[in-house]
């Protein structure tokens, strides 16, 4: 029986699985955004969250811990520098999963891992689809290029008088 053991050892030894693990953590960081499979996505996000968390406080002994599971200095440098800042006002929730279907050797359901405050392909389709659906885009459209005809007159009429 399998009573109290949650954790998915993924098949591998504790070594591999932390070794794995830590470099899947380093590209996530460097990448925003890498291709897994469910499984190994679920891990590492219990892996990174706490690691996220603990970049939020920029110490040096916060630094030291976060690179005893990372060893890669340029991670640690982004993670601290650039990541914790775009995260300081989020309570937790630092990761997202997208699953995207099943793999064709092997039938493994595959998935996306990213950092959700680094989403900017789906915040750009959104704003591209909302600004396709409205009917007025026309006129829209003509509306500031008439108010922009009247700028340019006055621009260039001050040229005139100055010289």
């Amino acid at each position: 029986m399998r009573h109290n053991k949650k954790f998915n050892h993924l098949g591998r030894t504790a070594s591999h699985r932390n070794a794995m693990l830590s470099n899947m953590a380093v590209s996530l960081i460097k990448h925003k955004r890498i291709t897994t499979t469910v499984e190994k996505a679920k891990a590492l996000k219990k892996f990174i969250e706490p690691l996220l968390t603990k970049s939020k406080n920029d110490t040096t002994n916060s630094r030291r811990v976060v690179f005893s599971y990372l060893k890669d200095k340029y991670a640690i440098t982004e993670l601290f520098k650039e990541i914790s800042v775009k995260i300081a006002d989020r309570p937790g929730g630092y990761t997202r999963i997208i699953k995207t279907g099943h793999r064709l050797g092997d039938n493994a359901s595959m998935c996306f891992i990213e950092l959700v405050d680094y989403d900017d392909n789906m915040a750009k389709e959104k704003l591209a689809k909302k600004s396709t659906r409205t009917r007025r885009s026309k006129k829209a459209a003509a509306a500031p290029a008439a108010e922009e005809a009247p700028v340019a007159e006055e621009v260039k009429a001050e040229e005139a008088k100055a010289e």
